[in-house]
């Protein structure tokens, strides 16, 4: 006859083995309650909060295509929108925006632009050195960053070889998605400024 095993005496661990109870220390345990106390209640309104924001962005765009209908056209679906109060204290921002990336073209971008690195006087491209090598640094998911690389473009560096670097820096780009983003807006009223809402707090 099969003896059950009461769960509740157990915690699984990382290797997917069960642990008992006994056997773990209450730091752990008081962890492993935190982390999932924080999560059940977190995640919910994490989920909620991308579903609202969805219906939000479907929401404008049928408002969108209610009043181009006063004039009998059908708007595009990739302009950006701004919807504001009547008192003007409120403003909806819905808007597109591309997510960029770089094909293999970039590393003969970068193979150009340590060329002109070692050609330049020593003296004159120390600094650039470190902002070329900061901008090629990979973060922890192993990517670029694209605002980085293409900031090399904005040196005045009069050099046929650099240009040719910016040149295929520029041809690498592709764009990889675009995505679609609703945000909110309230006017200061001291400065008039409209200053984003933070989603998490609903606070300016």
């Amino acid at each position: 006859m099969n003896q059950q095993i009461d769960l509740s005496q157990y915690r699984e661990d990382a290797r997917g083995a069960l642990v008992p109870v006994s056997a773990i220390r209450p730091i752990d345990l008081m962890r492993d309650d935190l982390v999932n106390e924080l999560f059940d209640a977190i995640e919910p309104k994490a989920q909620a909060y991308a579903e609202s924001k969805q219906k939000g962005i479907e929401t404008v765009r049928t408002f969108v295509d209610v009043s181009a209908a006063e004039f009998d056209v059908k708007p595009s679906k990739k302009g950006n929108v701004t919807l504001t109060s009547l008192d003007g204290k409120r403003r909806v921002l819905v808007a597109m925006q591309d997510v960029l990336t770089f094909d293999e073209r970039l590393h003969a971008a970068k193979a150009l632009i340590d060329q002109c690195l070692e050609e330049y006087s020593i003296g004159a491209n120390a600094n650039l050195k470190v902002i070329v090598q900061q901008a090629f640094d990979v973060n922890k998911e192993g990517n670029i960053s694209t605002s980085k690389v293409l900031a090399l473009r904005s040196y005045n560096i009069q050099d046929e070889k650099w240009q040719r670097a910016m040149r295929a820096l520029t041809d690498s780009l592709t764009v990889h998605v675009s995505r679609e983003y609703i945000r909110l807006y309230r006017r200061d009223e001291g400065s008039g400024e409209y200053v984003r809402v933070d989603a998490d707090t609903g606070k300016a």
